[in-house]
């Protein structure tokens, strides 16, 4: 049996309610190892399970991803040994902590050249931005593609890869995030918290609609979001950082161009140890080409959990944020 440092919560709220505890770990299961973790990733699915927007079985850990160094495996593991650096993104509720045991076959080995912040950091987001642009719609070259939230986690790998492809990228913020999606490889940063900002959209692309909008806003973009896609197009709702995005009938869809919608989850598209990992291949790889990074914008120690909410729920920080065991 080993202790464990874990945030965990009893009810659900505010920030407030994630408490500090020790808990005892027991020694590694068939097919589980136990992992030392060096660097957490905050996801803003963390703030809709802590908020009860996403309920969980009370009580419970929060957090989805980290990554670190096996101390121990346990019966049948074969592909992990002591020693070895590995992360995860999809492992059960409870990356909050820094020790705690992990199926091997949710976990994907680190190459050199990848380090443990940055795993931690770009796993989830990465792989969140993987699968939109290579499987919810194939960005292809001469694309346009509009990313909303663009400063954020997601939004800054979804703006550099869709580049990288070689669509043309407009990206929206608030402004005091403009230069950030900009910085992040935007042909062009809307303010979308302005009420004509679908006007500026189509002037910024000469008068064209996006190909496909990557919308993780909700409520207060998705239907607007309509009005800047083409024909045919499509809308990928994968988030609701203004709260739910609103119902939307077939006949609106019609109206609007006989777009496509759609309301993908990065989970499913890893829902193996093969798919995970050739997944995470792709990201790595993009990585280490430079067409992928992702600035870490706060580090929080693990203790201050409820400071990384709380920055992040106020819109105060850019790129990742990471909890620090």
């Amino acid at each position: 049996m080993t202790q464990a440092r874990a945030i965990r919560l009893a009810e659900f709220g505010a920030p407030t309610v994630m408490k500090l505890e020790t808990v005892s770990l027991p020694d590694p299961g068939p097919g589980e190892v136990r992992l030392r973790q060096t660097a957490i990733g905050f996801n803003y699915i963390d703030v809709y399970q802590r908020s009860g927007v996403y309920p969980l079985p009370l009580p419970t850990g929060l957090g989805h991803e980290a990554a670190g160094v096996v101390e121990a495996v346990g019966p049948g593991v074969t592909d992990f040994k002591a020693g070895d650096r590995a992360a995860y993104m999809h492992a059960g509720i409870g990356a909050y902590a820094d020790r705690r045991n992990v199926a091997a076959d949710r976990l994907v080995p680190l190459p050199v050249e990848v380090g443990d912040e940055q795993a931690a950091a770009v796993l989830f987001k990465g792989l969140t931005a993987q699968y939109l642009i290579k499987k919810t719609y194939a960005v292809q070259p001469g694309d346009i593609v509009l990313v909303h939230a663009a400063a954020g986690g997601v939004g800054q790998i979804l703006c550099r890869w869709a580049k990288g492809l070689g669509a043309t990228v407009i990206g929206t913020a608030s402004r005091p995030k403009l230069d950030v999606a900009l910085a992040a490889g935007c042909d062009a940063a809307i303010d979308y918290t302005k009420a004509d900002w679908p006007d500026a959209v189509i002037k910024a692309t000469g008068g064209r609609k996006a190909r496909v909008v990557y919308d993780s806003v909700g409520a207060d973009t998705l239907l607007k979001s309509m009005d800047c896609t083409a024909p045919f197009g499509f809308v990928v709702s994968y988030g609701a950082a203004s709260g739910p995005a609103p119902a939307v009938s077939p006949d609106l869809l019609n109206k609007k161009g006989c777009l496509y919608l759609t309301r993908p989850s990065v989970f499913p598209h890893n829902a193996d140890a093969r798919s995970f990992r050739a997944n995470a291949a792709d990201l790595f790889a993009a990585l280490e080409a430079g067409i992928v990074s992702l600035d870490i914008g706060l580090r929080v120690p693990l203790e201050e959990a409820p400071k990384a909410h709380e920055a992040a729920e106020a819109r105060a920080t850019t790129g990742a944020i990471l909890l620090i065991p």
